[in-house]
């Protein structure tokens, strides 16, 4: 496929800064932000960036593949759409716009149970190609008609969330008053007349909503309320005894999400589960911890022959993707990302992002004479 992007944003932060200008500040803050003080949303990044690779200029190279194949299916590039909350609260339609571009591109796209977009929605527009991200349910009745959804639309990758045993605490979010539909204090509503083309696709598209759970909730929660219905509604910290029933219900593909140490991986393969993805939520749950590369490192070279390892939070670009590969991930995922590049280019910024990324990407490959994603520990720089 021929990538094609807008030169006026070839990078991330160059759709960060612009995403910054298009939204309203209560919708950028909750987009960009972590938890407490944001020591571990800024260590994330930092420590990937830490990570050298040893370039190779005269070694015999013929081409180089990002083509990654993962539970069976041969993925276009090593990377996917990580799950994100509240998606169309930053960009109206954003779940829409990246599962079209994700499939295009021929990449996952994880769908987030508080996310604002249907089980069904995303699964016709992806040919049921998606992946779905299970907040846990308190009640099994709602977890059994969750999946069952899951199920006959066709998708065949879970993912079950084991890093929000509490919500994590958000200063900003607080201060914003955020909820769904966010609650309209004088202060949000400036901000809102400041954006008009935020304002207009949300009047085009109607006020974001959790689509997914609507059949289940009552209408109009405000932000103490809607925090209420949340702690009743999903059971919080995962277990055993929670997830044995899972795997025995789902016949895809089920993958933990939320892993932070050796522990948690060893149990989730004597579960039987198929797949990890090492990480802190984005920084967004526990600003005491490590950032995702650390544990990434350890549970990859303790495990990787006994399951799937894979890796979000933290990672902003292409050379952060070739790092975190190069550290032991067999496939990453990002959520930041890809929202700038909505927010910043709207239906255009699925593709442009995605086409970035692979773009670095390439080039990374390019300049160590990496041929193929699953070689690029042979390049890492060891200390």
């Amino acid at each position: 496929m021929k990538l094609h992007y807008n030169y006026k944003y070839p990078s991330i932060e160059d759709l960060r800064e612009k995403a910054k200008k298009r939204i309203p500040k209560f919708a950028f803050e909750y987009l960009d932000g972590g938890c407490n003080e944001d020591v571990n949303l800024y260590k994330n990044t930092a420590e990937i960036r830490d990570v050298e690779l040893l370039p190779e200029y005269l070694s015999k190279h013929v081409k180089s593949d990002m083509k990654t194949e993962l539970f069976g299916h041969v993925y276009d590039a090593p990377f996917g759409i990580a799950p994100v909350g509240l998606q169309g609260l930053m960009w109206p339609n954003s779940p829409e716009i990246l599962a079209k571009a994700a499939f295009k591109h021929n990449i996952p796209f994880i769908l987030s149970t508080v996310t604002t977009s249907s089980i069904e929605t995303i699964g016709e527009l992806t040919e049921g190609k998606a992946w779905f991200q299970l907040y846990h349910p308190a009640e099994n009745s709602l977890r059994d008609d969750i999946l069952k959804r899951c199920e006959q639309t066709g998708y065949d990758t879970l993912v079950i969330l084991c890093d929000v045993p509490t919500f994590g605490y958000r200063p900003r979010d607080i201060r914003n008053g955020l909820a769904m539909p966010p609650k309209m204090t004088m202060k949000n509503i400036l901000q809102v007349l400041g954006k008009p083309s935020w304002a207009l696709q949300t009047l085009k598209h109607g006020q974001p909503s959790f689509e997914i759970l609507k059949p289940y909730m009552p209408k109009n929660l405000d932000l103490k309320q809607l925090g209420k219905f949340m702690d009743q509604t999903f059971s919080g910290r995962l277990n055993e005894e929670k997830i044995k029933p899972i795997r025995d219900m789902w016949k895809g593909k089920l993958v933990l999400k939320g892993v932070a140490n050796e522990i948690d991986a060893e149990k989730a393969i004597q579960l039987g589960l198929d797949g990890i993805i090492v990480s802190n939520h984005g920084g967004r749950q526990l600003d005491a911890g490590e950032s995702t590369i650390k544990p990434l490192t350890r549970i990859a070279e303790k495990y990787s022959n006994d399951i799937k390892v894979m890796m979000d939070s933290g990672i902003r670009s292409g050379p952060d993707v070739a790092r975190s590969l190069a550290s032991g991930a067999e496939f990453t995922f990002m959520g930041r990302s890809f929202m700038y590049g909505v927010a910043a280019l709207g239906s255009q910024g699925g593709d442009h992002t995605i086409s970035i990324l692979k773009t670095q990407l390439q080039q990374v490959m390019e300049q160590i004479c990496c041929e193929k994603i699953e070689d690029f520990p042979e390049h890492l720089i060891t200390k």
